[in-house]
């Protein structure tokens, strides 16, 4: 059977409080390096049909070949991580898979009525699109563009976490 999404590979989070999670993650579950983006710049952003500005900060780190991101939105402009908070607080906000073409996938999940609900693109170039897949807390799927970048980034992050020894754990990136 063909899988209408790709494996997960990110588990993301949205969080009141960024340090605090930063520091459950790396001291309690031994999750890390942590590479930080601040304040992310995008070329482009849509939600819900309409452009958007937010202000947000995330941190990437893996747990085995498992990425683990957490969200903080330091505004209260309309998004999915607003909404999701509104809803639910902090918790397990999507879940992220990697495609060849967030534009192919997402007119393949049209006819089974899967929208994007926010998409864009970092000033990186970085493409992607959160879809309308969240029929309980933390089920929202995020296609994520394979680009060289993009798996260049990830895979730069991967081997950090191999053998850590809890060194440097958060490395602040541009």
């Amino acid at each position: 059977m063909l899988r209408n999404f790709g494996p997960v590979m990110q588990n993301a989070f949205v969080v009141r409080d960024l340090d605090a999670a930063l520091d459950h993650w790396i001291r309690v579950m031994s999750v890390g390096p942590f590479f930080m983006f601040e304040h992310i710049p995008f070329s482009e952003l849509w939600f819900r049909g309409q452009p958007a500005r937010i202000d947000m900060t995330c941190a990437i780190a893996y747990s085995g070949d498992v990425q683990i991101e957490l969200i903080r939105q330091h505004d209260d402009a309309p998004s999915i991580y607003t909404e999701f908070e509104r809803a639910h607080g902090h918790g397990l906000q999507h879940m992220g898979v990697m495609t060849e073409s967030v534009e192919r996938d997402l007119g393949r999940l049209r006819v089974l009525g899967v929208e994007a609900v926010q998409h864009g693109r970092t000033r990186g170039g970085g493409r992607f699109a959160y879809l309308s897949t969240d029929c309980h807390p933390g089920g929202m799927i995020e296609l994520i563009e394979a680009s060289p970048v993009m798996t260049a980034a990830f895979r730069l992050m991967h081997e950090a976490a191999q053998g850590w020894d809890g060194s440097n754990p958060i490395r602040r990136l541009g």
